[in-house]
């Protein structure tokens, strides 16, 4: 399974590239404002700057709502650098989008997809990702990882090579579950990817071997 990590924030992209688990980064408008990331110029530098840290995937999403935004928009973003993938709002326009962008060999991630229709549409329009939001979905007492499950196995079933992509990654936990889910890849912010590393046994295995170790050098 893939891991990107999904924030605008610089430190933390060049932390988890120095991790060497890194795969590729997703963003939006909202976490590039909480970089204080403002003006079209600037986002775009900012897109720049993360693709020569990483190797993997960027994904860089459009903020039009209708087709001929999206495709402008769409072809800019992707103008940028070749590991940018376009992300595009599973509407009407953002599937006659993904289709009309992946004839172009343009890479595509579909975004705020909650069911296995729009995830179905998304693939037929050939997304190469569809990104899931599963935190949101059990803000609402819906279950997220179920529809990852759905999904992947809707994809596998029919043998779309559309990439499950799952979202809102809450807490480390998420994550265990999808990849049992079946998820392709997972894009969290990094406290969840760390939390991977903790286990009590292995704090107390560290400091038995250090007291051991203190003292057999006396």
């Amino acid at each position: 399974m893939k891991f990107f990590i999904d924030t605008a924030n610089i430190d933390q992209i060049k932390e988890a590239q120095d991790l060497g688990i890194l795969d590729g980064v997703t963003t939006n408008p909202s976490l590039m404002a909480k970089e204080g990331i403002r003006g079209e110029q600037n986002i775009l530098d900012h897109y720049k700057k993360i693709c020569e840290i990483v190797q993997g995937d960027v994904s860089a999403e459009v903020i039009s709502l209708n087709f001929d935004g999206m495709i402008r928009e769409g072809e800019k973003l992707s103008a940028l650098h070749p590991q940018i993938v376009v992300k595009v709002p599973c509407t009407k326009d953002g599937i006659k989008a993904i289709k009309y962008l992946s004839g172009k060999g343009i890479k595509t991630n579909c975004t705020l997809v909650f069911s296995p229709g729009q995830a179905l549409l998304a693939a037929k329009a050939g997304a190469t990702y569809v990104s899931s939001f599963i935190g949101r979905l059990d803000d609402i007492a819906s279950d997220g990882i179920e529809l990852i499950a759905k999904i992947s196995d809707m994809y596998n079933y029919y043998g779309y090579e559309t990439l499950v992509l799952a979202a809102s990654i809450r807490h480390t936990m998420h994550i265990l579950q999808c990849v049992e889910a079946g998820a392709d890849v997972i894009t969290s912010p990094l406290a969840p990817i760390l939390g991977l590393l903790n286990h009590p046994l292995t704090d107390s295995g560290i400091e038995k071997f250090m007291s051991d170790y203190k003292k057999s050098c006396q």
